[in-house]
């Protein structure tokens, strides 16, 4: 219904009984109004909410009659770490706006979201462990995390963070390196010494805030540390992500240290077992982008392997007068939470692959 020849500026329908009746739709029905004007108004039935075009996009309007507030979204991006094999694998890529500006974005625009997955670390001391998978957020891509490398190699392979790298008996091996602004360089192994029971000594992989430590051969030897990740308070809680694994060891003695994995999730490397005999590294911790925990072994491959790396996660911080969904098909799982953070809600997306769309 429309009213014409209205003469003055202010048209009544006011009443005692009942109440207005808006235009309605779904969301694709309003996408499918041709040149809305500013200033329009209608009811969403599928997200319950009335909506004000604003002369560029709709707005939802909430209690009290007031706009919304502009669709600002803060972010953490972590990709998925790299598996282990005697080197610890290196950290996800970290990509993050908090503490800077927050994205402007748009409603009933879809943007692309993959949660990268942990890489696996090598199942036997002969086999052949990987780079985590990226993590994506509309146009921001964090790189997985590289993996661990093996004595005589490969040696740690480039990622977010480089993986940590076995030793030779030719000299020293470098880590593999990280990608500049999301992660550091894994650390180098050092040659082979016979003065400590033949140790072959990996070195830890690194992480988003620092590089992931030398095998050494001073003293009784042992593998390097992997590089701590970094804090962020997204969710309302400083946070470590991203952490490197420790590095293993292999060789003919017994009481040599391994890598501790660093602060974000890494995986310890294993204890080096006191016979012949191999022991296996411990896994990152689940959507840290931690990287996987290296092997050990008392010259023998049997139980030897490295531990995998942790799957990354997607987080996203918004003004709660909005509402998002996801794809289907993809596999995409979040959960939100609209207590912690006063006026926000906080997603966090812990697998798969899709979009993400925000009304």
């Amino acid at each position: 219904m429309a009213l014409t020849g209205v003469s003055t500026s202010v048209v009544d329908m006011s009443g005692n009984t009942t109440g207005l009746v808006i235009a309605k739709g779904t969301t694709a029905e309003r996408d499918a109004i041709s040149s809305p004007q500013a200033g329009m108004i209608r009811n969403n039935t599928e997200t319950d909410k009335v909506e004000v075009y604003n002369g560029t996009d709709w707005r939802n309007l909430v209690e009290a009659g007031n706009a919304a507030p502009p669709l600002t979204v803060d972010y953490l991006v972590v990709a998925g770490g790299g598996g282990a094999w005697v080197g610890g694998g290196g950290a996800g890529g970290l990509l993050t706006n908090v503490g800077g500006t927050a994205l402007s974005l748009n409603t009933a625009t879809p943007y692309n979201v993959t949660v990268g997955g942990g890489g696996a670390g090598a199942a036997t001391y002969s086999g052949t462990s990987a780079n985590g998978s990226n993590s994506i957020f509309d146009s921001l891509t964090s790189i997985g995390g590289g993996f661990g490398g093996q004595n005589f190699g490969p040696a740690g392979a480039t990622g977010g963070s480089g993986g940590g790298s076995g030793a030779t008996t030719s000299g020293i091996t470098s880590g593999g390196l990280g990608t500049s602004g999301q992660g550091n360089d894994g650390g180098d192994a050092p040659t082979r010494t016979s003065a400590i029971g033949g140790l072959y000594a990996g070195s830890g992989g690194g992480g988003a805030g620092s590089a992931g430590a030398d095998g050494y051969t001073t003293g009784t030897g042992g593998g390097g540390n992997g590089g701590d990740g970094l804090q962020n308070d997204i969710t309302g809680t400083n946070t470590y992500y991203a952490g490197g694994g420790g590095g293993g060891v292999h060789g003919d003695t017994t009481g040599v240290a391994t890598g501790t994995g660093g602060s974000g999730g890494g995986g310890n490397a294993a204890i080096q077992p006191s016979s012949h005999g191999g022991a296996a590294g411990g896994n990152a911790t689940a959507n840290t982008g931690g990287g996987g925990g290296g092997g050990a072994s008392f010259f023998a491959v049997s139980g030897f392997a490295g531990g995998s790396g942790g799957s990354g996660v997607v987080i996203l911080k918004y003004p709660d007068a909005y509402t998002t969904s996801l794809s289907t098909g993809g596999g995409l799982t979040s959960a939100v939470d609209s207590t912690t953070v006063p006026g926000y809600k906080i997603e966090k997306i812990t697998a798969g692959t899709g979009t993400i769309t925000f009304s």
